[in-house]
């Protein structure tokens, strides 16, 4: 009988076990970057204003290039102070890293129910752990690709909110103004996202490998 039947037993075994981890890890890296906030600061001395912060506040899809700093004072320095943007748009990356993390939960939280309540079903009918396995292979693939696209461009992020986008800034070059680079927000959580999420995807896939063989050897 196909009918519901709440069975947890599917949570002691590897491949229960496994979906919870990709469900838990999934809920990470959708966290960490689509709630991360950070702020770029300077110090800026010019006429009438010495050593005056700056900043400029970015979050996620990281459109950096909407990003405006602040002005050091209501003269804007005398007038040589122009809006100053952060330098490139990064949306397009991040955005398809949190996109599949957000479906690998989705995904999860389904296999969990069939494991859950349907694990006979699940269990006689061989196309079902097969369609379970091609599934996680694609996203294994996917999410490699994006966790490649979101490093590089968290690299060009740091560089873009660093302390090398002070040479290109204009109104820093004016006579009398002078620019140093303060702080910027810590990325460490998205950091963790970058190396966390590919090795959790292809230990997995190549736990589910090895079960698969070991079950047509045997």
């Amino acid at each position: 009988m196909a009918g519901l039947r709440v069975d947890f037993g599917l949570f002691l075994e590897p491949l229960g076990f496994i979906k919870v981890l990709e469900w838990i890890f999934s809920i990470f890296a959708f966290a960490t970057c689509g709630g991360f906030q950070g702020e770029t600061t300077l110090l800026v001395s010019c006429k009438g204003v010495v050593n005056k912060t700056v900043t400029a506040a970015f979050a996620y899809p990281f459109r950096l290039n909407t990003v405006v700093f602040s002005a050091p004072d209501p003269k804007r320095c005398g007038g040589t102070w122009t809006d100053v943007y952060l330098v490139g748009n990064f949306s397009s990356s991040v955005q398809f890293f949190v996109t599949l993390a957000v479906l690998v939960f989705l995904y999860c939280i389904a296999a969990l129910v069939v494991y859950i309540g349907y694990k006979h079903v699940y269990q006689q009918n061989s196309k079902f752990p097969l369609t379970d396995l091609a599934i996680t292979v694609v996203i294994a693939f996917l999410w490699l690709v994006s966790t490649f696209a979101w490093a590089k461009a968290l690299a060009d992020i740091k560089m873009s909110t660093g302390a090398s986008i002070i040479p290109g800034i204009e109104s820093c070059k004016a006579p009398g103004t002078t620019c140093r680079f303060a702080s910027v927000t810590s990325m460490g959580t998205l950091n963790v996202s970058v190396v966390s999420m590919p090795s959790t995807i292809w230990g997995t896939l190549c736990f589910l490998l090895c079960l698969f063989m070991l079950n047509v050897a045997f």
